[in-house]
């Protein structure tokens, strides 16, 4: 491990081990040439961990970006909503693939549920998870189900995906465009805001539209996050965060995690794989500079998403790190965006 092990807020591992695509088998136990994360590769990459996201698909759903676009871009229709049953069975399924994670790795992996135990975890090189839901319909609108998977674990919660659910609107992906799309959260989601509040759970901002978005910020006691977003000024699509947006996040001390999603880094919100990593320094600069880099942390989306090949996978880490020294972050700068500012954030948000 690295001086800078990354704590990362956001990957799509468990869905991915859990439903392979064709011939992609992988175990996270072994090193692989297929997806971005297993554990011989995070202890190649210094990777000291990071979100677990679990997140339910939609059945028989699949977008082609090339079938929706447009004059000027593209626009990407909105999946449909899902039962909330159906959710939390598939939540309890990869749950429990997450503890069994644990279990089998012989204390390399662990399951953090308090800042502390996250801070031992990067000090003695063990690979941190953090139980994280992706889009909130697992839950219902008594909160029964919250409290259950609050003491299995739960200390992450993302409102929505980019789909509707009872508490609230997703953003389509749409290029070029605000995310100023739809309505904002319902009672339900006002409701949910305030009992992850009581609880300590982490709100993720994250794919919530920008009506949704201010409305947590209107009502939360919590530092304002969004675990795998960017600068909208640099790349205009409708997932990424405006600098109002970005100017509410550091003044509740929040922090966003930088995306390395291709389609939210470049310029023109494009798909070519061939771009430099110092792409990603530009969101993290423009961040730290503007709004100060206690404010902002690395957001990967490894495993849900199309990186830069000069990336690859979580192998990449270091070289990423590099370059952010490159740019002119210091020692204290680098420990704070590689994994201080998480652990700082949710030391303030956990109870």
């Amino acid at each position: 491990m690295t001086n800078y092990p990354v704590f990362d807020g956001h990957n799509d591992t468990l869905l991915n081990l859990h439903l392979p695509k064709p011939g992609k088998e992988r175990s996270f136990f072994k090193e692989s040439e297929f997806g971005h994360i297993d554990l011989p590769r995070a202890q190649k990459g210094s990777f000291g961990g990071g979100f677990f996201a679990i997140f339910t698909p939609n059945e028989n759903y699949h977008v082609e970006p090339e079938n929706y676009i447009t004059a000027d871009g593209y626009d990407m229709p909105l999946p449909p909503p899902i039962d909330q049953a159906q959710a939390l069975q598939f939540t309890n399924i990869l749950a429990a693939k997450l503890f069994k994670l644990e279990k089998e790795s012989d204390g390399n992996f662990k399951v953090v549920r308090t800042a502390e135990e996250l801070s031992y975890c990067l000090k003695n090189n063990i690979t941190a998870a953090i139980f994280h839901i992706e889009g909130a319909e697992a839950i219902d609108t008594d909160f029964n189900a919250l409290h259950v998977l609050y003491k299995a674990g739960l200390r992450s919660l993302g409102i929505v995906w980019s789909r509707p659910n009872a508490f609230g609107e997703g953003v389509p992906f749409r290029y070029p465009s605000s995310p100023d799309i739809g309505g904002g959260l319902t009672d339900a989601g006002k409701e949910l805001v305030r009992e992850c509040n009581q609880l300590g759970i982490m709100l993720d901002t994250t794919h919530l539209n920008e009506k949704g978005f201010w409305d947590v910020a209107k009502i939360t006691n919590a530092p304002i996050v969004a675990t795998h977003s960017n600068v909208h000024k640099l790349s205009p699509i409708s997932r990424n965060l405006t600098d109002k947006q970005l100017e509410a996040i550091a003044e509740s001390k929040g922090v966003v995690g930088i995306n390395y999603a291709i389609n939210m880094l470049r310029e023109d919100c494009g798909f070519d794989t061939d771009i430099s990593l110092d792409e990603i320094v530009r969101h993290v600069a423009c961040i730290a500079e503007k709004f100060g880099v206690d404010h902002v942390a690395l957001g990967s989306d490894f495993d849900g998403t199309t990186v830069p090949d000069s990336l690859h996978d979580v192998t990449g880490l270091p070289k990423l790190v590099e370059r952010l020294e490159a740019h002119g972050f210091n020692d204290e700068e680098l420990r704070k965006i590689t994994h201080g500012n998480w652990v700082r954030v949710l030391g303030d948000t956990w109870k």
